[in-house]
């Protein structure tokens, strides 16, 4: 009964894939048509059972801005009759820097209000070209989840979790309005915190 269950809520899902590390990184994975790509694209998708026309992808032989718009537009088919979409779960990483997605520190995509999907073309990070959702978006899900490990993520992570800045990273910036904000840390990564955190063991 539970598989079945299981099987019949996957099937309401849509995974939204958005090449937030870069612009072609996902898409080589998922639309590329060599063997090798298509078995990388089984074994991403290979643990749900999740219908492929519910799986939404960036269009890779667009450029990167028509590629955003496009990808903005497969967003309002996918949430239908909301203005903004609204996740129920994010789940997001940071970078050494405090950028999430493709949101960089003092750049202009910070300032967006009106897009929910932009592009990027100067990336101060490898690739030079990317999509991101925009702050809009992160903060209005429903929840969003940090995943953070490593030492080199300890020190920005206590700038971000810890630090009042004038200009707040971008990490800092996602603060759903209504949702559940969540950080998930291995002890090096938290290893310079000193607010009160709750530890867990898989073990």
């Amino acid at each position: 009964r539970a598989s079945l269950r299981h099987e019949w809520l996957f099937h309401r899902f849509h995974v939204l894939l958005i090449a937030l590390a870069g612009f072609s990184t996902v898409n080589q994975i998922l639309l590329g048509g060599s063997p090798a790509t298509r078995k990388r694209k089984a074994h991403l998708l290979s643990k749900l059972s999740i219908p492929e026309s519910q799986v939404v992808v960036i269009n890779s032989s667009l450029t990167v801005e028509e590629a955003a718009s496009d990808y903005a537009e497969k967003l309002k088919e996918a949430f239908q009759g909301e203005n903004m979409p609204v996740f129920d779960l994010l789940i997001l990483g940071i970078g050494p820097d405090g950028h999430t997605c493709s949101l960089f520190p003092d750049h202009p995509l910070l300032q967006e209000k009106e897009k929910i999907v932009a592009s990027i073309s100067n990336s101060p990070k490898p690739p030079a070209e990317r999509i991101t959702l925009t702050l809009p978006v992160l903060n209005a899900a429903r929840t969003v989840v940090f995943v953070a490990t490593g030492e080199s993520k300890a020190a920005i992570l206590k700038r971000i979790l810890e630090g009042d800045e004038e200009n707040p990273l971008p990490a800092a910036l996602v603060q759903p309005h209504t949702g559940k904000l969540h950080w998930f840390l291995d002890e090096s990564a938290a290893k310079e915190l000193t607010v009160p955190f709750e530890k867990h063991s898989i073990l």
